[in-house]
This record gives C-alpha cells, structure tokens and sequence, in this order.
C-alpha cells in the first residue's frame, strides 16, 4: 500500500503540474481528492492492513494527500494569475462605471416638507389604517347612513361595514374619541376615491390636521394655513376662502391660492379661473364633539384637509397629476 501511495502521489503531481486550464484542474481534483477519487478508495484498504503497519501508513496517507493539496492550490493560484495577465479585454486603469442612486419620490418628498411645516407650528403626528371601519370614515365625522355627502366620497367598499378609507379623518375620530383636549394633530397618509383625470387619481396622499382647545375662531384656522401656504410656496402667495360644506365642519370652507401654472392668468388646471383649490377646512361641528363626548359649549376646534398631490403639482408646475405614477425615470429624475 506504500507503493500504491507513493505512486498516486507521483502520478497525481504530475497531471496536476502539466495541466493547463482551471477546468482540467477541476477535473484532475476530482478524480484524485474527490468523495470518490482515487485517494479515497485507496484510503478504504487501510483497514485491511496489519495493525503494526496502520498507524504509520495512516501518516503517511495523511501526508500525501496534504503534499497534493498543496500542489492542486499553487497550481491553481498560477493558472489564474496568467488567465488575468493574458485578458486583453481588461483595462485597469479606466474609471469605474457609474452607478445611478436612488431617491424619494417626490410626493414623498413633499409630504415630508408639509409634515414638517405643521410639526414646527407644534402639531403632532398620528397615522390610522388604510382599510377603516365606516363608523370612523363616516359616522363619527357625521355622516351617517344614506347621509348625501357619501356621494361626494366615490368609496371602494370592502364589505357593508368596511372600507378603503376616503380621507384620513377618521383619525380625528379615532384621537378625540381617547384622549381629552387640548388636542393638536395630523394625520398623513394614502387615501382611496374612484376618481381619475388630470388632476386626480384613484390613490392619493392626504394630510388632515386639527386642533381642539378652549375658544378657538376661525381666525386661528386662518392664521394656520397661511402660515403653511407662505412656508410651502412664497410668502405672501394669494389666498382666499370659499364657503362651503362639509358634514362635520360648520362653518366651512375651501381653500385655494392663485395658479402658480398660469399665475392666474387661467389655464387647463385651474379650469381658466386663475385659482386653484388646495384643501378643505372648516370649524369643527358641534355634533361631532358630542359624539367623541366633548362639550361643545367649553371646547371649539377646526380641522382641515391637504391633498399631497395638488400640493407637488403647484410646486413644481406640473399639469397632470398622473406623471406621478407613470414611473417614467424621465420625469422622477428631474426631482
């Protein structure tokens, strides 16, 4: 068996030493350092020879297979260094391809600069669920079954009782219905309406904000999103309010600031009126209160309503909000 060893040892070397590629070298591995090479089955006859023999040939078993080892890896280091050595397709001394970064989408980014705004005017921030209850969508915010106002929502209905939430006021509900004034909050977050044309999509992001104390005016509502219009676009930029209604507000308005497209001038977006609308805001119904068991007589509120899109369309002077979700790297690139 010491001849056996010796030999494959030889013969091992040899092959391993004339070989000229890193698959023959491979190949050479496997037939004699394999599970079931030559070095292995030869190892299997160990057990056949006399115990006065075995441990020394045992050694040197050991021995060979660690020498052929050796040469199997120095042989391989070689080969690979005259495999990079003879690639002409190789310049090593030519830059380093770029690879492009990511970044925030700029709804996000934009949402993140209103959260900001009110954050530094001391509101807190609040998230709820996307799929939302109807008593919270609507019937805490006075709107109950058969209400008209479910029309203005254009809701995608889960069940009879369940829905995808269609504006994220339900977590005022959800806030004023635990905890006690005085109450300053808002809450981000996507909201869903069947709705889709240049200026709106089934999904968009929303940010509702309200604050509940004792003798809050309309006033301070006013004083509130002027602040945020001069911080999120110019100070000074053109506001007014509109009447208007909205179930659990009362009085209520809309709100919209000069067409920063047109620059009032009138144009597709603003429908040619040199206006544009950016929220709805209102003080908060007394009912409402009664129904998350406020006293409507000590405390007074308003909230409001901002939608992120129309928000990132005026800041940027785009027209159509869908180019929000074409994912054409064309335009996100540009933010």
């Amino acid at each position: 068996m010491e001849e056996e060893l010796l030999q494959l040892k030889a013969e091992a070397e040899s092959a391993i030493q004339d070989c000229t590629s890193t698959d023959e070298l491979e190949a050479l591995r496997i037939k004699y350092l394999g599970r079931k090479g030559l070095f292995s089955s030869l190892m299997r006859g160990l057990g056949k020879v006399s115990s006065e023999d075995r441990p020394r040939l045992g050694k040197l078993a050991n021995d060979v297979k660690t020498d052929v080892e050796s040469v199997f890896s120095n042989k391989k280091d070689e080969l690979s260094t005259t495999a990079n050595a003879q690639d002409s397709s190789l310049d090593y001394t030519l830059p380093g391809r770029y690879i492009p970064f990511g970044n925030a989408h700029p709804v996000t980014k934009v949402m993140d600069e209103v959260i900001a705004i009110f954050e530094g005017m001391g509101f807190g921030v609040a998230e709820g669920p996307d799929i939302e209850l109807d008593y919270y969508n609507f019937e805490m915010l006075n709107i109950p079954a058969h209400h008209p106002a479910r029309d203005m929502h254009d809701t995608f209905y889960v069940s009879e009782s369940i829905l995808l939430r269609t504006h994220t006021s339900p977590m005022q509900a959800r806030i004023m219905e635990k905890q006690d004034p005085p109450l300053r909050y808002i809450a981000p977050g996507k909201v869903y309406r069947c709705d889709s044309d240049i200026t709106h999509t089934p999904m968009f992001h929303q940010v509702e904000g309200f604050l509940v104390d004792r003798s809050v005016s309309f006033a301070d509502l006013k004083g509130v999103l002027t602040n945020f219009t001069d911080r999120i676009f110019r100070k000074g930029i053109p506001l007014r309010f509109r009447p208007s209604f909205f179930p659990f507000t009362e009085p209520s308005a809309e709100v919209d600031i000069a067409c920063v497209i047109c620059e009032g001038s009138g144009c597709r977006v603003c429908k040619q009126t040199g206006w544009i609308e950016i929220l709805g805001a209102g003080m908060i119904d007394p009912e409402v209160m009664k129904m998350v068991g406020y006293d409507p007589d000590q405390y007074s509120g308003f909230a409001f309503g901002v939608g992120i899109e129309r928000i990132a369309m005026l800041k940027h002077g785009i027209d159509d909000i869908r180019l929000f979700y074409a994912n054409d790297l064309r335009f996100l690139s540009q933010f």
